[in-house]
């Protein structure tokens, strides 16, 4: 059975976690199994039906009784949900409505740290993303500063199913009252303002259709996490990459928006943000790999890495852990890999998460910029994600 690559000393990987060398491509441990080749994820990601989402405390929250925020549903509701905010997504509507203030925010960033002299470029990236966040979803109204960090702490929650009840209660505890602060801050107020006008936004399309407060409640801490949190670390990592990488950042700012796209699409592909996607079987699912096939049982959990897919050389091609934006792919294989993931769950936010980074990066890396601090890797439990801080740079002074 082929295995896959796993980091060494020749790694361009800044960001790695759990790596073993020589793990299977489809390995049981446990009552989990783990799918680690590009091909075994992406049949279980594009199947229509046979499994449902069951990461990112999912099956938990299906025990509320409310309706489910998009990234928790499966099947026709899931469909009929997804068709239906596409069109906050779409190139056509990022560059009409979204564009110019990415830009405008990008150039205002740059311009603080070019009076400063330095910065860390997580606080920065922290506040583009919240920003264009809020503006697609709709919360543009709160009545308190504070809306990145009253998400950031709602992210702080653990992976509940991994814990004994007691620990379970107690994390879910600690994080009620960032979300009580939060609905009353942030979203209580975007709702009572489109009440009087509605908009362009998820929020006002939520209202339509119906949804309560608390479901609405839910929408909103799903697409700040995904808006918000993993654009802002992906802004980071790919800083530290093109800041570290003098022939890279050339080729990046000298290229137009396509190459520098496909810089960007390389580093995400080698640092995803989100590593691990999980699903639950609802029946048996046979998986075929290294020209044998292997059947799942129903109700089996399943663990999607998506560091180790993007890392199959089958599917990337040779050196899978070197960055480079020129590598020979496979047929169909995107630049990005699994990286937004696949199929019906397939991130609908890619093409605003590259755009709004590019608006950024390129302002940011025009300046004569150093690192001139040490950034430190922490991760996210409940995302499965790095997290990066303490990438600071300064502006270079003569001598």
């Amino acid at each position: 059975m082929p295995t896959l690559d796993a980091p060494s000393a020749a790694s361009h990987r800044k960001t790695a976690r759990d790596a073993r060398p020589g793990a299977p491509a489809v390995e049981r441990q446990g009552d989990v199994w783990h799918l680690r080749s590009y091909e075994a994820v992406r049949q279980v990601l594009r199947r229509p039906d046979g499994v449902r989402q069951a990461g990112f405390n999912s099956e938990l929250a299906s025990r509320t009784g409310l309706r489910q925020p998009v990234l928790f549903e499966d099947g026709p509701a899931h469909h009929e949900h997804r068709t239906a905010i596409a069109r906050f997504f779409t190139p056509a509507t990022i560059d009409a409505d979204y564009r110019q203030m990415m830009d405008e925010l990008s150039e205002t960033l740059v311009a603080r740290l070019r009076t400063d002299g330095r910065a860390d470029v997580s606080d920065l990236s922290l506040e583009l993303a919240m920003q264009v966040a809020a503006r697609v979803v709709g919360l543009t109204d709160s009545d308190r500063p504070g809306l990145a960090q009253r998400l950031e702490k709602i992210l702080e929650l653990d992976r509940l199913e991994r814990l004994p009840w007691l620990r379970r209660i107690w994390s879910m505890t600690r994080v009620q009252g960032h979300v009580r602060r939060f609905l009353r801050h942030d979203v209580r107020p975007a709702i009572a303002a489109r009440r009087e006008r509605p908009r362009e936004d998820v929020i006002s399309h939520l209202m339509s259709k119906g949804y309560k407060e608390s479901e609405i409640l839910i929408e909103c801490i799903t697409y700040g996490a995904a808006g918000m949190a993993t654009t802002r670390e992906f802004i980071v990592v790919a800083a530290w990459h093109l800041l570290e990488d003098d022939g890279l950042r050339e080729r990046y700012l000298a290229g137009d928006e396509a190459a520098r796209t496909g810089v960007l699409h390389e580093i995400l592909r080698l640092e995803p943000v989100v590593g691990h996607l999980y699903r639950r079987t609802t029946e048996d699912l046979e998986i075929q790999h290294d020209g044998s096939t292997t059947t799942i049982p129903a109700g089996a959990r399943i663990d999607l890495d998506v560091r180790a897919a993007n890392a199959d050389a089958a599917a990337v091609g040779e050196a899978p852990l070197t960055l480079r934006p020129e590598r020979q792919r496979a047929p169909r294989v995107q630049a990005p890999v699994m990286s937004f993931g696949d199929g019906a769950h397939r991130c609908p936010g890619a093409f605003l998460a590259m755009a709004e980074s590019d608006a950024f990066l390129r302002r940011l890396l025009a300046l004569d910029l150093e690192i001139v601090g040490t950034p430190s890797i922490g991760w996210n439990d409940l995302i499965e994600g790095y997290e990066v801080r303490g990438l600071e740079v300064a502006i270079r002074t003569s001598a």
